[in-house]
This record gives C-alpha cells, structure tokens and sequence, in this order.
C-alpha cells in the first residue's frame, strides 16, 4: 500500500487522465477508493494478466519544433488510465531497484531513467572537460554524437523481451509486460477526425511508466556491445571515461582516435542492425581533434552513410551545444539574443509594467537559467545581462534610472521585491553544479577533475568551499538563540548530519546568504537611496498578489519614498531641475523628511492631520469587522497536561488564535475623528486615544494611539504616547477595569 501511496502522492495533479476520464486527483483526495483500488491491483499481481482498458491509449500529436507540418516532425504522447499507470510505476520502480542492486546497469555509461544521477548534467560536464583538455594540452581526441531514428517509435518488443532475460527479470514479471504489450492499442484524435484502434506491433508507449525502465534496458544491451572495444579518453586527473555514453537514446562515443571510434561504430551498428534499428546518419556529428585543432581530414561512417564534421554544423546534445570552435562564444551570444527577444517579447505584450515583471520572472529568467548554468560563462558577462534586465524592471516599475539595484533585489531591505537577482541564480546554479559533480554518485564523475569556470571575478569552486568551511564552522558553534527565542525552538540541519540533497541545499542557501551581505554592505556606504539601512521598523515583504492589487502611481509613489527619489525640494536641486531646495512652506531644507513629517508649517495647516486621519479610518474599519463578529459564549476549560509514557509521543494539540476581543461577547468602539472623542464613563478626562474599545458587561478596556511618525522616530513616537496615557490606563484599573493600551 505504501508503493501505491507514494506514486500517488508525487503524480502530477493536472496530468491528462487516458479514456476513462478518472484523473490522479480522484485517488488524490479519497484515500478509502486508493485502498480499494490497491486490493485491484493484488489481484492483477496475483493472475498475472492487465485488463483490457489499460491497453489502449490515446494518442495526441506534439510538435517536435515551430512550423512542423509533416506527421514525421511531431511526436507522440499517450494517454492511458491511471489505474494502469500506477500498477506499472510501482513495478517499474521495484525493476529499476532489481537492476541497480545486481549492478546490471552501468550507471558511468547509462545514466537515462537512473534515479540519483544528474546524467544531463553529468555527461555534458564529462565531454566538455575532455573537449577542453584536448585542446588546451594539444592532444588527440574524437567524439560522435549518434541520433537513432525514432528511438521510441521503433525499438522492437523482442528486444525488450530478450532484456528482460538477459537481466534475470521473473518469469511472473515477464509475463505481464509481455501480455501488456501484444494487446495494447493507439488511436489519434486530429480535429474532429479519430482513427481507428490500432495494435502496437513495436516501440514503446511514451507514457506509460513502465516503458522507461525497460527501453533503458533494451538500450543497455546496445551500449554495451560496445564497450569491450577499446577505452575511453584519459583525463588530466589519470581517469579514464567511458568509450560510449547514453542518456536514454542519445549516444556519445569519445575515444583518443579515429581508428577506435571506428572500432566502437562497427560493434554498434551491428548490434543495432541485430535489434532491427537504424542510425540518422545526417543528424549525427562527429568531432576529431589531432593535436588541440579539429580537423576534417579523417571521415567516419556508420552503416554505410558518412557522419558529418561539427565543422560543417554545429550538434545540441543534452540541452548544450557544441561546434568547432571548442568554445562558448556562439553559444553566450546564444544566450544574449534569447534574452534580448525574450524582454523584447514582454515589453511588446501591452500589459501594465508590473505584470511584465512577472512575466520576466517566471518566465524567462527560468529559461535562461539552464544554459547559464551548463556554459562556461564570465560573471562580468553575467551582470552585463543583469544590467540590461534592470533598464526594463526599472521602466515597467516606473521608478527612475538611478533606482538602485539593491532595492529590485535585496532579501533584507525594509521593502523587499519578490524578484531575484540573475547574478545571484547564475552562482546558485554553478554552486549547486560544482556540488553535483562533487557529490556524484558515480566514481568516474568526481574523480575525474571537472572544472567548472566562472570567469576570475568570482569562482564556483571557491565559493562552495567557503561555504563548507562556514556551515562546518556552525556545527562547531552550535544553535544560537535569536532575540527573545528560547531553547530548542529552532533545529537547523547540521552539515555533519546532512544528506547530499541537504547538503545542496545548504551549500546554495550560504551563496545566496553571501550575495546579500555583499548587497547589504553597499547599501551601507549609499547615503541616499539606502537611508533605511539606519531604520529599526518591521520589514516589508511584497508579494506578487500584493503588487497585483496595488495601482501603478501606488507602487511607484511607494518604491520612490522608500528610496528617497520622491520630487522633494532637495532632490529636484540635486537633479539641477529647480534651483532653491528649500521648502516652499518654510525656509528649511525640504527633504523627503522635512516635507512628509518635519514641517511646522504643515502641521499647523493640518495637513499631517488628513493623513493620520486617512490611516485611522482604516484601522477602525478593520477593528469595526472583528468588532461586529459574533464570538462564542461558552469558554474552553483550560486542557490539563496529559502524562506521556516511555516510548510513546504526545498528541500535537491544535492552538485556536485568540485575542482580547474574544473575551467578551460585546464590545462598544469610539473613534477620535475631528477631535469628537468623548471617553467612556468610566474615568472623568479630557484625554482623547484615537480609538477607544470597550464591554461594559466585562469591563475591559483597549485603548489605541495611532502615530504616524517618520521610521527614525518610531521608537521615540512610542514612548511618548506610551507615557501620554499611561496614567489614564492606571486610573480605569483602579476602577476594575482590566485596561490595554497599544500605541501604534
């Protein structure tokens, strides 16, 4: 029930269902069908047979790449019930364990469909560093990358019947796949044209999640044809890699010449000859390098068609590309031209600024972030796009140009934008690659030295180590209270103790921990924009449903004032637009902070008045709505402590929110607007709080004083008013009142 549970659990919500309509959700969220539907499938396991409407499947067209028009230039995506689904994925994972266990896997060559390898990740990091040896130490090297033509499509079922042998599969096992694929049905629904059902007589159904498991397996029985041939490349480190490589159909073949890449091409295709598949020789590319230069001098074939030079046409294996030149250059402006159109492309959508900035981070900036992490990019490069990215930002914000990075995104400012730095993923992301390799569970991956540039400003390698060295120095410092916490209210993960996800985790939070110092200490030296540095207030975390709600001139007027850019006196002197920074009211200067909250002359026409006035009516509206809310008149008992034995753990009580406004049934609410206060009969004053709750039947007494003060002065504001009316709180206890006072 547990194997059930958990595919369940990590399926998608919204996966399409197959024809029976039923979606993942239904098993989701009714536990009881989930155990009646598991007792289904012992009986399925016990007979040995599928039922008829797991085998067929709906079949739907997606476009290999824009523009595609011929049936060949899309590929197919079935759907099947999730019944069906979730029987073969909690077989496929008991298979997958079976072949790793028995070791039947090379996981250095075959990293596809192989839980805990980064395998793109891995092999494009493998042949990069190898590539880039042979060219810095001028050695010999070649590289083939083979396309089969419709792998998926057209890997024969006797095949897979001949893998599963080979690698000991129970005959129970086998019988059921074997069952499942001589009976399993397609049809394709085009407009309102549907075909009729159609037999599977080879390939595999892309998704059913037993198919991967076993094209791994069939693919395996190809590879490894191969790898008897001759040895793979030796690297700097005195490793040897291996010869050919597969990421599920793709296959890469790097040895140190020509001749045994020949070698390893003829055991290859005959084996795919053999299993009755064919090679895409025109997509295929092969790479050789004599002495550190590529050459075209040497040919190489595979069954009977010659592979074309990298010279002639570059080749994206894995997500990366490569060419002749051995270099990232193409692949950086690659990167530059995707992120000018992809701005281009959200600047020209009409929407208002702030939801261009949304498209922006959750839409491109994931984009970008693959192929800056897998090519070897300089961090200047890097913030170079940054800074282009900022232009927009700035522009759909409608703050000015001299708006300061640190305020889109600092993690610690007294606002803080829900928007992250390119600067900060592009280290996260070649911290967490530096740790991947690092941390492989493959032997081959982290002994073999592979480097990961980042250009001499900053260094991926170096900044992992000093974030070892820092979590390392926490372990021996031990957990430290913060404020006012007591001990054992947080348990951090130690690194001594952590996994690798963990430690990955640990390691990407200390660089982010570290870019916001660097940020927070050029905040420090920023006078101007970066004032709040100096201020003790609450922060501020905008989210992006906060930003939504806000109308631009509200958000511009907010990220202006926080950032002293706001038109004062002083500011429009310092941008030489008027000559006088002198207040227009009074012959102070008139900063951002004379004019909001210093100006005697405002004061006394009121003008600080109608704002304080503005905030209050919101604040009463608020408490009017709790005020009104109809509360219980029966009060929870106390619970007592309850005894827990040896060996046993208490029961997590759920707390209830509670306020002082639930302990009365009735409440009575004063409001101090044009100063018409009058305080309840209960002490003889001339005092006037803002607002005023009280419930005679309790007598209970909250008093509130609202201040709108500038955010150098809260703390002084605070003490004022506390000591404005503390007498007036003494004189209602004296009384039998139990009073509350809360300036805010």
């Amino acid at each position: 029930m547990k194997e059930v549970s958990d595919v369940v659990k990590k399926a998608r919500s919204g996966s399409a269902p197959g024809p029976n309509g039923i979606p993942y959700k239904v098993y989701k969220m009714c536990p009881m069908l989930l155990r009646r539907l598991w007792t289904l499938l012992k009986v399925v396991w016990r007979k040995g047979k599928v039922p008829d409407c797991w085998q067929q499947a709906e079949g739907i067209f997606t476009p290999k790449e824009k523009g595609s028009k011929h049936v060949t230039e899309f590929r197919t995506i079935s759907l099947l019930n999730v019944e069906g689904k979730i029987f073969f994925a909690v077989l496929a994972r008991r298979m997958t364990t079976f072949l790793t266990t028995n070791q039947y896997i090379d996981t250095s060559v075959q990293k596809g469909g192989v839980p805990g390898f980064s395998g793109c990740i891995e092999h494009s990091s493998a042949i990069s560093q190898i590539i880039r040896e042979a060219k810095v130490n001028a050695n010999d090297l070649t590289v083939v990358w083979l396309d089969l033509a419709n792998a998926y499509g057209s890997i024969p079922h006797k095949l897979i019947e001949e893998a599963m042998k080979h690698y000991h599969i129970p005959e129970h096992i086998q019988g059921i796949i074997n069952g499942y694929f001589d009976g399993i049905q397609l049809r394709f629904s085009i407009g309102d044209q549907t075909t009729p059902w159609q037999r599977l007589e080879k390939g595999i159904v892309t998704g059913c999640t037993i198919s991967v498991v076993l094209f791994v397996m069939g693919m395996n029985l190809i590879i490894n044809a191969a790898k008897r041939e001759t040895r793979g490349p030796k690297t700097a480190s005195g490793i040897h890699l291996p010869s050919s490589r597969g990421f599920m159909d793709d296959l890469t073949i790097t040895t140190t010449t020509h001749v045994q890449a020949r070698w390893v091409l003829t055991a290859l295709q005959d084996t795919v000859t053999w299993a009755r598949m064919k090679f895409k020789p025109k997509k295929s590319r092969s790479l050789i390098i004599k002495k550190g230069k590529v050459t075209k001098r040497f040919t190489l074939q595979v069954q009977g068609e010659d592979i074309p030079s990298i010279i002639d046409s570059p080749v994206k294996c894995l997500g990366k590309w490569y060419d002749a030149s051995l270099k990232d250059t193409n692949n950086i402006t690659r990167v530059k031209n995707q992120l000018q159109d992809g701005l281009k492309l959200i600047d020209q959508t009409g929407l208002p600024g702030k939801f261009k900035a949304w498209l922006y981070q959750h839409g491109l900036l994931p984009r970008l972030m693959w192929p800056l992490m897998l090519y070897e990019i300089a961090t200047t490069t890097v913030e170079g796009f940054e800074r282009v990215i900022n232009r927009h930002l700035r522009r759909w914000l409608g703050v000015p140009p001299s708006f300061t990075s640190i305020g889109l995104y600092g993690r610690t400012n007294q606002l803080q934008l829900p928007m992250t730095s390119l600067v900060e993923e592009f280290k996260v992301a070649k911290g967490r690659l530096v740790v991947t390799l690092k941390e492989s569970s493959d032997d081959m991956i982290w002994k073999a030295g592979i480097e990961t540039r980042t250009g001499r400003k900053w260094s991926a390698s170096q900044a992992v180590a000093q974030a070892e060295s820092r979590l390392r120095h926490k372990d021996i410092v031990g957990t430290t209270a913060i404020g006012r916490q007591c001990l054992g209210s947080s348990k951090p993960q130690r690194w001594s103790t952590a996994g690798k996800k963990e430690r990955s985790q640990m390691v990407q939070y200390e660089i982010r921990l570290s870019e916001e110092e660097d940020r927070r200490a050029r905040a420090v030296g920023m006078g101007g924009q970066c004032a709040w540095t100096q201020l003790q207030t609450t922060e501020r975390h905008l989210t992006w449903v906060d930003i939504w709600h806000y109308e631009p001139l509200r958000l511009k007027f907010l990220l202006r004032s926080v950032y002293d850019l706001l038109p004062s006196p002083v500011n429009l002197h310092r941008w030489g637009l008027v000559e006088d920074p002198k207040c227009q009211l009074c012959d102070k200067p008139g900063t951002m902070q004379h004019t909001l909250s210093s100006c005697q002359t405002a004061l006394t026409q009121g003008r600080y008045r109608w704002r304080h006035d503005t905030v209050l009516k919101e604040l009463a509206d608020i408490l009017e709505r709790e005020r009104r809310k109809t509360r219980p008149t029966n009060k929870k008992a106390v619970p007592t402590i309850k005894f827990v034995k040896e060996g046993q753990t208490a029961k997590k009580a759920r707390t209830a929110a509670t306020s002082i406004l639930d302990e009365s049934e009735r409440w009575e609410m004063k409001v101090d607007l044009g100063k018409q206060l009058v305080f309840p009969d209960i002490v003889h004053t001339t005092q006037r709080p803002d607002i005023v709750i009280w419930s005679p039947k309790d007598k209970k007494l909250v008093m509130i004083e609202l201040t709108v003060p500038w955010e150098t002065r809260c703390d002084e504001a605070y003490e004022r008013k506390m000591g404005k009316y503390t007498e007036l709180q003494e004189q209602c206890k004296s009384r039998g009142w139990s009073a509350w006072l809360f300036p805010v």
